[in-house]
C-alpha cells in the first residue's frame, strides 16, 4: 500500500521545473521509452473516488483516491508477482470490475487472463469471479457459487443503475469459439445464462436497458454474419451475411428510447456510412456518410453519442448536437482547440467529467471538468517530462499513386529543423489490413523526429479508414501495389523537395517490416537503408509456422488475402536477398508468435549470404513488439545509431534513467 501510495503521489505531482530543465536540451531514447507512473484514471459514478492503474515496480496496481483529498483509500494488486490491471469499471459508486493480464512464461509482453475481478472502493470484497483461476469451495460443500471452467470472460454491458450485475461474454479456451452471454453478480460471481451465440468469435451489443440485442461474428471462412433478436429474448434472426452481398454492418449503438439502432455500414465504392434502422418500421436511413474518411464511434460511459472522423485533425459529429453531452464536447473541443478531446468518464447526474485532451505534441492530459461552474482543472499528464513545445508537428499529407488512387499520410517534421531536403525514414504500419495511421502522438515517429529525421506515415491501398474498396484494393498486393504506394509516397517527398533523395531509410515492425525489405528489393536505388522490426520476410513459411494458421480462420486469411503457399515465394525478400545493395538492420523476438523469429533469422542468412551489411538483435523473452524496459533501450539505440550512421541524425543517447 505504502508503494502504491508514493508511485501515485509522484504520478500527481505538477512539475513545471522538470519540464523546464528538459526542455533546455534534446530528448534522448530514455524520455519516450520511459514508463508511466500510471495508466489510466476513471471518476466514480458519484464523484467520490478516482480510480487509477499505478505502476509497482514489475506489477500495474489499482489505487482508488478520495477526490477531494486525493488520499489513497484503497488499492488492489492481482496475485503474482508478473501481474498487471489491464482495465478497470466502475460497476456502481463503491464497487471495481478489473481486467488483467500477466507476464506468461517467458514472454515479456503481458497477455490478457480472460479473468475479472472485483473490489469495493474502501478495499474490502476484493475477489477473482470468473475465469480460469476460480477454485471451488472444496470438498463437502453443495453450494458452489462460482463456475470452475477454463473460460475467458469480458465485459459486455456494466448495466448501469444495476448495483449488482453485470454483462459479461464468456468463451472457451478454443479456436474460433462459440461465445455465450450470462449476467454475473459482482459480488459473488454467480452467473446466470442470458443467450449463446449463433455464430463463431461474436462480440455483442446491448440496448439502454442491458438487453443483448446483436451478436456479430466471423466464421471460419471468413464471413461475417449479424444477427438481431427483440428485447423479450426471442431467437436470434439473421440480418445481414457478407456471404451474400460481400458487405459488413456493424452496430454501433441505440438510441436514448431504443427505438433506432445505429448501424455502420460499408459501401461498395468510398467509405462506410452510418445508418439508422427503425426497428419496429424496419426502415432504415443514411444518416452520415464523409466523402473520404470512415466513421468512429464516440461512447460515453458505454453509451453511442455520435463518430469521429480521422482524416487530419479529428472532427467530430453528434447524432443530437442538442443533447448535454454533444454540448459539452462542443464546449470542450473550443476550449483545447487543435488537439483530441475524449470524456474518459462521468458521474451519474452528469455534474464531473474526466477529460483526456491529446494530441500530435501531448501525449495526453488528464482535466476534471465540472461543467456547473465550467472550470476545467488539470489532474495530471501521460509524460509529463515532455514540453509539447519541444516536441515534432504532425501534419496530414496527400498524394495520387501511379495508376490514379488518392494516399493520405502524416509527415513528422524534424524537431528543430524544417521538412525540406530533410534525412527522412518512411515509417510503414503493421497490419496490412483495416490497420492504419492517425494523426496524434507515436512514440517512434517522435523519437525518429526528436534525432533529426523527418518520418512519412503513409496509408498504403488495404488499409482501413477510407472504406470496403480501399481495403480490398490491397487483397494479394505483397510486394505489388501496396508496395507501389509506398515507393509513390518516397518519390513524392522527393518531388516536394521534403526529403533528400540520398538520404531516404525505410522502417517498420511487422507488416512494416515485410514492407521495409521489400521496398528495398524492389528499389535497390531508391533507398539508404532499410531497417525491419519483427518482420515476416518469407511468405511461404506463414503457411507452415505462426499463430495465424492455428486457426481455421486464420488459414483461410493467409491463403485468401496474402495467397496461396505456391504464389508468394516470388513476393518474398528472404528470397531476395541479391535484390537488395543496402545496409540492413534486423530486431526480432524469440517468443513472438505472429512473426515468429525464423523469420528474421533465414532473411539474416539470405542477406550474409549474398554480402549485403547486416545487423540483427535477438531478444529471446520479447514477442511480437518489445516490452521490457532494458530490451527497449538498447534495441532503439541500435537502430537510431544505425540511421545515424546511414543517414547523418543525431547519435542516441542511451542511458538508464535515475528520474
Amino acid at each position: 500500500m505504502k508503494l502504491i501510495a508514493a508511485a501515485l503521489a509522484t504520478a500527481l505531482l505538477i512539475v513545471p521545473a522538470l519540464v523546464a530543465a528538459q526542455a533546455a536540451k534534446p530528448y534522448d531514447i530514455e524520455d519516450f521509452i520511459r514508463k508511466q507512473k500510471f495508466e489510466d484514471i476513471k471518476i466514480s459514478p458519484t464523484g467520490e473516488y478516482y480510480a487509477a492503474t499505478v505502476r509497482v515496480e514489475r506489477k500495474t496496481a489499482l489505487a482508488i483516491l478520495r477526490r477531494t483529498d486525493n488520499k489513497v483509500m484503497a488499492s488492489l494488486s492481482i496475485p503474482g508477482d508478473r501481474t498487471h490491471v489491464d482495465d478497470f469499471w466502475w460497476v456502481n459508486a463503491n464497487r471495481v470490475l478489473i481486467r488483467p493480464s500477466e507476464k506468461i512464461g517467458a514472454l515479456e509482453r503481458p497477455q490478457l487472463t480472460g479473468e475479472l475481478y472485483a473490489v469495493n472502493a474502501d478495499g474490502g470484497k476484493g475477489e477473482l469471479l470468473v475465469g480460469q483461476s476460480v477454485q471451488g469451495e472444496g470438498t463437502g460443500s453443495r453450494i458452489q457459487v462460482k463456475k470452475v471452467e477454463e473460460v475467458a470472460a469480458f465485459l459486455v454491458d456494466d448495466l448501469p443503475g444495476n448495483e449488482k450485475d453485470v454483462v459479461i461474454s464468456v468463451s472457451p479456451f478454443s479456436a474460433d469459439p462459440f461465445t455465450r452471454v450470462e449476467k454475473m453478480d459482482v459480488y459473488t460471481g454467480r452467473r446466470m445464462p442470458i443467450t449463446r451465440a449463433p455464430v463463431r468469435n461474436a462480440s455483442f451489443v446491448t440496448d439502454n436497458s442491458g438487453n443483448v440485442r446483436f451478436a456479430l461474428g466471423k466464421d471460419v471462412d471468413l464471413s461475417q454474419r449479424l444477427y438481431y433478436r427483440g428485447p423479450d429474448g426471442n431467437e436470434w434472426k439473421l440480418v445481414n451475411d457478407t456471404r451474400e452481398n460481400g458487405i459488413g454492418q456493424y452496430p454501433l449503438g441505440f438510441s436514448p428510447d431504443d427505438k433506432v439502432v445505429y448501424m455502420q455500414v460499408e459501401q461498395e465504392q468510398g467509405p462506410d456510412a452510418i445508418v439508422a434502422w427503425d426497428i419496429a418500421a424496419d426502415k432504415k436511413t443514411e444518416v452520415f456518410r464523409d466523402d473520404n474518411t470512415d466513421p468512429t464511434p464516440v461512447y460515453v460511459e458505454g453509451k453511442l453519442h455520435g463518430i469521429r472522423l480521422m482524416d487530419g485533425l479529428p472532427r467530430t459529429h453528434f447524432f443530437d448536437p442538442q443533447s448535454d453531452v454533444a454540448k459539452l464536447y462542443i464546449k470542450l473541443e473550443k476550449a483545447f482547440a487543435g488537439q483530441r478531446v475524449d470524456i474518459t468518464s462521468m458521474t451519474a447526474d452528469g455534474k464531473l467529467a474526466l477529460v483526456l485532451a491529446h494530441g500530435d505534441r501531448n501525449p495526453g492530459d488528464f482535466f476534471i471538468f465540472d461543467s456547473v461552474s465550467n472550470k476545467a482543472e488539470r489532474l495530471l499528464g501521460r509524460k509529463e517530462w515532455l514540453d509539447p513545445q519541444h516536441v515534432a508537428q504532425v501534419r496530414p499529407v496527400s498524394f495520387k499513386t501511379r495508376d490514379g488512387l488518392d494516399i493520405q499520410g502524416y509527415l513528422t517534421v524534424p524537431v528543430g529543423a524544417e521538412a525540406k531536403n530533410a534525412p527522412l525514414i518512411v515509417y510503414i504500419h503493421g497490419g496490412p489490413y483495416g490497420e492504419y495511421d492517425a494523426w496524434g502522438f507515436d512514440q517512434d515517429a517522435q523519437m525518429l523526429a526528436a534525432h533529426g529525421y523527418g518520418v512519412l506515415q503513409v496509408n498504403y491501398r488495404g488499409s482501413g479508414n477510407h472504406g470496403r474498396a480501399f481495403v480490398l484494393a490491397g487483397k494479394r498486393e505483397w510486394g505489388g501495389k501496396m508496395q507501389d504506394d509506398i515507393t509513390d509516397a518516397t518519390r513524392w517527398a522527393i518531388q516536394q523537395g521534403i526529403a533528400d533523395p540520398k538520404r531516404i531509410c525505410l522502417y517498420g515492425a511487422s507488416y512494416g517490416g515485410y514492407a521495409s525489405l521489400m521496398g528495398a528489393a524492389k528499389e535497390p536505388e531508391l533507398y539508404r537503408c532499410v531497417a525491419g522490426y519483427v518482420g515476416v520476410y518469407d511468405l511461404p513459411t506463414m503457411h507452415a509456422d505462426g499463430d495465424i494458421r492455428d486457426r481455421a480462420s486464420g488459414r483461410t486469411y493467409i491463403n485468401e488475402w496474402i495467397g496461396p503457399k505456391q504464389d508468394v515465394a516470388s513476393v518474398s525478400p528472404s528470397r531476395l536477398a541479391s535484390r537488395i545493395k543496402v545496409p540492413v538492420f534486423l530486431a526480432a523476438g524469440g517468443e513472438d508468435e505472429r512473426a515468429p523469429i525464423q523469420h528474421t533469422e533465414m532473411m539474416e542468412k539470405a542477406l550474409r549470404n549474398a554480402g549485403v551489411p547486416v545487423e540483427a538483435v535477438y531478444y529471446p523473452t520479447e514477442g511480437h513488439g518489445f516490452y521490457k524496459l532494458e530490451n527497449e533501450r538498447e534495441f532503439y539505440g541500435k537502430l537510431l545509431s544505425f540511421f545515424q550512421k546511414h543517414l547523418g541524425g543525431r547519435a542516441p543517447v542511451v542511458v538508464a534513467s535515475t528520474k
